[in-house]
């Protein structure tokens, strides 16, 4: 794991860049433009699961008597409620399964959100997260941190929901989202495999990977 110091002319700030081997081989698999629907989908799940050790790592810990075959013990466990994620609609849909593979207790919640063609303004068509959901550590999941316009709209509709305590979590983030995103939330810390070099016009991350929720549902 690695914390790079992501410089831009107004603003310094954090980003955890989660360098390991396996998910940089992986990514590149997936920016490759002849992968298959099948495979993007697979190496979508195989590296949300492995992002999910990196965010979760500082979570909480209590103790708990229990038998083993030899002995009783103080054992380990994570303390007070479990967490939730809360997928932005549709591509964050695709990071659920690797992360659920690995919190199967967690709450799941969404936002729907769509860009706007000609504004790249997010606009919300659907919410519907736990109803304690601010007594919960909250991950939001999206594949690409792009203009951060759809991730910002995510976590202010969340905030206004209640939820207290936030991280997020995506593939692929543009220097111009992070930059956007620390400014409008610079409580929720960022978790992504790679900061690509730009945006393009039409606000798509170069290099990137293309649009990840048509090449995770073959709708492109």
């Amino acid at each position: 794991m690695k914390v790079d110091k992501i410089i831009t002319k107004k603003l310094r700030m954090n980003i955890t860049v989660v360098d390991h081997p396996l998910i940089q081989h992986k990514l590149t698999l997936m920016r490759r433009t002849d992968t298959s629907i099948r495979t993007f989908r697979e190496l979508v799940n195989e590296i949300a699961m492995l992002l999910g050790y990196e965010v979760t790592r500082d979570l909480a810990l209590t103790t708990k008597e229990i038998q083993t075959p030899l002995e009783k013990m103080d054992a380990p466990i994570i303390a007070g409620k479990k967490l939730c994620f809360v997928s932005i609609l549709r591509a964050g849909n695709g990071l659920l399964d690797g992360l659920l593979r690995l919190m199967p207790s967690a709450r799941v919640g969404h936002v729907g959100l769509y860009r706007d063609p000609e504004t790249l303004i997010a606009v919300e068509y659907y919410y519907k997260v736990p109803s304690d959901i601010g007594e919960r550590l909250t991950i939001v999941v999206d594949p690409m941190l792009a203009t951060a316009n759809s991730a910002i709209a995510a976590v202010d509709r969340l905030k206004d929901g209640g939820a207290k305590k936030m991280k997020f979590v995506c593939l692929l983030a543009a220097p111009e989202g992070v930059a956007a995103f620390n400014e409008a939330h610079p409580d929720v810390d960022l978790y992504t495999a790679a900061v690509d070099r730009q945006l393009n016009d039409h606000g798509y991350i170069l290099p990137g990977l293309g649009d990840a929720g048509d090449r995770i549902y073959g709708t492109r």
